[in-house]
């Protein structure tokens, strides 16, 4: 058996040096008072021009553009009245990697990616027959027939299984909505900042799919996200004060059985977690001790626990008690989502978390700034996709 050497040559090449966002907060209120204030596309543009003014740059320094899934390609760069020398299209956590390739080969220096969803006002289905997605991810339909008919169904029978396996209880699934809502409480920009939970609150409310309740579930919300990426050389001359370094980067899939529920079932994507991880650490030359945040990807709750365990932070098994004896809230000795993630800030299908990584390292969040903040690493495991991003100074 031969061993593999890791490619790390994509560490340090490039950094953040602006971000913006659509205001959330007033976008749900509008929303839900039957208003429709944008498009997609007119939360995307909308983002992009504050992430322009964050880092000081004019449209005509992007030389590259990467577009969320949620709007087209063509579209989006008619828009913003881009043309550039190289772009594409991606989901959050694949777009960074894509800007940082794209730099690395010399084909951009200066990489926009944007992001809008209208998926509240629009009444997109997540669940259902018309649920969306299911021509890309078969197993969010293909066992609908048994009554498995939303993602967060899967993500039930996912969990269900595990706290069997582990002895877990429903209290210690409540440790995570509570300890977000208790981050999205200091956060300005989180929807659910005025609304408190408890965990007594959070036993209160009845089943969705059993074991999830509702606030182990993520927002629906429509609003926009954009980052800009630039060569890290070129960012250190010009925007050294605020840009954040990616540090490294981490992936890994596994496809085999996965209609069949194996990678969610059997391994809880532990094996693909653990490569991503692998990747991710040797490129940035840090190790979970050295993390200062973490971000997860939570379109439910359980994300935490399979990330805390795939990622190495506990052992197989010992994410419940590494959460309390740990903490992972206000206080805790490991903040994770730090910005209340999607359960209680936004559901931005992942570009918030990479704008939570970046404020973070730049400092100056006051009562929820992490202190003496030096690495954040960002972790998703969406349809058997590991992968992970450690931002740093």
């Amino acid at each position: 058996m031969t061993t593999k050497t890791l490619d790390t040559s994509t560490s340090g090449i490039s950094a953040v040096v602006g971000v913006g966002h659509t205001d959330w907060v007033e976008d749900y209120r509008r929303v839900r008072n039957g208003e429709k204030p944008y498009d997609s596309s007119g939360y995307a543009a909308l983002a992009f021009k504050r992430a322009l003014d964050d880092a000081g740059l004019k449209r005509d320094d992007i030389d590259g553009l990467i577009v969320g899934p949620t709007t087209a390609y063509e579209r989006m760069g008619e828009i913003l009245n881009i043309d550039p020398r190289w772009g594409g299209q991606a989901d959050a956590v694949q777009a960074v990697f894509q800007a940082v390739m794209a730099i690395k080969a010399g084909m951009a220096e200066v990489v926009a990616l944007v992001y809008g969803n209208d998926q509240r006002s629009a009444a997109v289905q997540y669940g259902g027959p018309q649920a969306m997605g299911g021509g890309s991810f078969l197993s969010y339909v293909y066992h609908s027939p048994w009554g498995l008919t939303s993602q967060g169904a899967l993500y039930a029978l996912m969990f269900q299984r595990y706290k069997e396996l582990h002895g877990l209880t429903d209290r210690d699934l409540g440790q995570v909505a509570v300890s977000q809502r208790q981050w999205a409480s200091l956060n300005p920009n989180a929807i659910m900042r005025n609304k408190p939970l408890s965990l007594d609150d959070y036993l209160a409310v009845k089943y969705i799919a059993e074991p999830l309740r509702m606030n182990d579930y993520c927002l629906i919300n429509d609003g926009g996200v954009a980052l800009i990426i630039m060569e890290a050389g070129r960012a250190r001359k010009c925007h050294a004060a605020k840009a954040v370094t990616i540090h490294g980067l981490g992936r890994s899939d596994l496809n085999h059985n996965a209609t069949g529920l194996g990678p969610r079932l059997v391994d809880f994507y532990l094996p693909a977690q653990r490569g991503a991880a692998e990747q991710a650490y040797a490129a940035a030359g840090v190790g979970p001790k050295d993390i200062d945040a973490l971000l997860v990807y939570d379109s439910f709750s359980p994300h935490i626990f399979f990330a805390l365990e795939g990622f190495g932070y506990c052992e197989q098994g010992g994410a419940a008690r590494f959460i309390a004896e740990n903490g992972i809230g206000v206080g805790g000795k490991l903040p994770v989502n730090t910005h209340g993630g999607h359960l209680s800030e936004s559901y931005m299908q992942g570009w918030s978390h990479q704008i939570e990584a970046v404020r973070q390292v730049r400092g100056g969040l006051g009562d929820r700034q992490v202190a003496d903040c030096r690495h954040v690493q960002y972790v998703s495991d969406v349809a058997g996709k590991a992968m992970s991003i450690i931002y740093g100074r």
